[in-house]
C-alpha cells in the first residue's frame, strides 16, 4: 500500500480559497498512491483561532467540493485533514473528511478531543462523540486528530472497532515535537498498527510548527519521516503485517483492563 502524506505550510498571507486549490494541485501530483492525506484545519491553520467563525462552512461546502473532485480527478482515497466545520445548529467542530476515488464522502469524523483547556478550540469548538472507522481495500482506518493523539483509550476504542491503521492529521506545534514522535510510536505500539499522523508547516498564529509527519509500523519502527518544511512523505507498506504482528506477538490478547465481560 502507498500512503502519501502532504505536510502543507500554512502561510497566512495566502487566502483560504487559494489554499485550497493549491492543495488540491497537490492532491492531484499523487497519482499511483493508495491513500493521500492531509493535515488538521489547514484551510485556516490550527492555532488561528479567530478565523475559526469566520472560515466555518458547512459538511458539504467549498472545502468538501474541492476535495471530492481531488479525489475523483486523482482515482485515490483521501483523508481531507479537517476543516472547521458550522453545523446546522450553528456549533463548531473540527471535523476530518475521507473520500472514495469516486469522490464520494466514505466517513467523517468530528473530534473528540479539543484543545486549549480554558480558550481557543476547547471553548469555540463542540467535541465530537463517536469513533469512526472507514473500511479501505486493504485496510480499515481508525479516524483521530491532532490533540486525540494523547488519549490511548481512544485508540484502543479504535482497535476494538477493526482498525489496523491510524491516520491522525494534526497542527502539532515545534515546542511540543518531541512528544508527537513519542506518541505516535506508542500508539502504534501498544495497538500494534501502523501510524500515518500528518502534521503542518509553517506558523498558525505566530505558533511555529512541528512539522515532522511519520509513518510508524506495528513494531513502532519509523518508516518515513519528513523535515520541518512543506513536503509529500511517501511511504510504501504491508498492512498484512499487522496481522502477523498480532499473531507472533498477542499482546493484545492479554488486556484485562477495559475488556467488556462476555454476554452469558
Amino acid at each position: 500500500m502507498r500512503a502519501s502524506l502532504i505536510q502543507i505550510a500554512v502561510d497566512e498571507g495566502e487566502l483560504v480559497d487559494s489554499r485550497r486549490q493549491r492543495v488540491a494541485s497537490l492532491v492531484g501530483d499523487q497519482a499511483g498512491a493508495d491513500l493521500v492525506v492531509l493535515p488538521e484545519l489547514w484551510t485556516t491553520g490550527a492555532f488561528a483561532f479567530e478565523q475559526f467563525g469566520r472560515e466555518a462552512e458547512p459538511l458539504q461546502g467549498p472545502t468538501y467540493e474541492a476535495m471530492a473532485k481531488a479525489a475523483s480527478d486523482t482515482g485515490v482515497w483521501l483523508h481531507a485533514g479537517s476543516i472547521p466545520e458550522r453545523a446546522p445548529d450553528g456549533t463548531l467542530y473540527n471535523t476530518s473528511l475521507v473520500f472514495s476515488p469516486s469522490g464520494d464522502l466514505a466517513a467523517s469524523y468530528r473530534k473528540i478531543h479539543r484543545f486549549g483547556f480554558d480558550k481557543g478550540e476547547a471553548v469555540l469548538m463542540g467535541a465530537g462523540a463517536d469513533l469512526v472507522t472507514v473500511r479501505l481495500p486493504d485496510t480499515t482506518v481508525g479516524m483521530a486528530t491532532c490533540y486525540d493523539l494523547r488519549f490511548p483509550e481512544l485508540f484502543r476504542g479504535l482497535v476494538d472497532a477493526g482498525a489496523e491503521t491510524l491516520v491522525v492529521p494534526a497542527g502539532w506545534p515545534e515546542r511540543r515535537r518531541a512528544h508527537w514522535t513519542l506518541l505516535a510510536q506508542a500508539r502504534a505500539v501498544e495497538n500494534q498498527a501502523f501510524v500515518l499522523a500528518c502534521g503542518t508547516a509553517g506558523t498558525h498564529a505566530g505558533v511555529p510548527q512541528a512539522g515532522h509527519s511519520i509513518v510508524v509500523g506495528p513494531w513502532g519502527e519509523v518508516l518515513g519521516e519528513a523535515g520541518a518544511d512543506e513536503e509529500v512523505l511517501t511511504v510504501e507498506f504491508d498492512p498484512g503485517k499487522v496481522a502477523t504482528t498480532r499473531e507472533q506477538f498477542p499482546a493484545l490478547k492479554d488486556r484485562v483492563l477495559g475488556v467488556a465481560a462476555p454476554r452469558r
